[in-house]
C-alpha cells in the first residue's frame, strides 16, 4: 500500500468515510446488494445511524463517490484471532453500483479497507463469499487473498502495519 490514510484520490472519484448524510444511499445500496443475494432487506436508516454513528460503532463504512454521490461502499466489522492477540476486519459488504463497476471502484474500496484496518492495527483483512460467485473469489485471489479452507469461501490478506 502506498498510501496509508483517507480520503483516497482515484482515477474516478474518492473514497472516503462515510458521512451521516450518505446513509439514505447506504441504506438503498445495502438493498440493492440483499436483493442480488435473495434476501429480503430489513436495515432502516435508524439502524445504520445505531450502527455506523453511534458513541460506539458496531461497524465502519466507506464510499466511493463519483460526482458528489456514494456509487459503492465496502462495511467491515471486527474480528479477532484472541490467542495470537492478532486483530482483524472482515469486510462484511462490497457493493459498486451497476453503472459504476468496471472502473476500479471495487479495487479502489478494498483498498481503503485495508487502509482502514491497519489505522485500527489490525494485521489482515478477511471476506467471504458465495459459494457460487466465482466471479468475486477470483476478484479477492486477483487482489492477493488467500482462500482458507472453509465452507463457504473465506479469503483473507496479512497487512502491513
Amino acid at each position: 500500500m502506498e498510501r496509508r490514510f483517507l480520503p483516497l484520490p482515484t482515477s474516478f472519484g474518492l473514497i472516503r468515510r462515510a458521512r451521516p448524510a450518505d446513509s439514505h444511499r447506504i441504506v438503498h445500496m445495502v438493498g440493492q446488494l440483499a436483493a442480488y443475494h435473495g434476501d429480503t432487506p430489513t436495515l432502516t436508516h435508524d439502524d445504520l445511524l445505531r450502527d455506523l454513528f453511534s458513541e460506539k460503532p458496531w461497524i465502519s463504512i466507506v464510499v466511493a463517490e463519483i460526482g458528489g454521490k456514494p456509487v459503492g461502499y465496502a462495511a467491515m466489522c471486527g474480528l479477532i484471532q484472541l490467542q495470537f492477540g492478532a486483530r482483524g476486519m472482515d469486510m462484511h459488504h462490497l457493493f459498486t453500483d451497476a453503472a459504476f463497476r468496471g472502473q476500479g471502484v471495487g479495487r479502489s474500496l478494498v483498498e481503503a479497507c485495508k487502509i482502514e484496518a491497519v489505522t485500527l492495527l489490525c494485521r489482515y483483512l478477511a471476506v467471504g463469499t458465495h459459494p457460487d460467485n466465482h466471479n468475486a473469489q477470483a476478484f479477492y485471489t486477483s487482489l492477493g487473498f488467500e482462500r482458507r479452507d472453509a465452507h463457504p469461501p473465506r479469503f483473507s490478506i496479512r497487512l502491513e502495519s
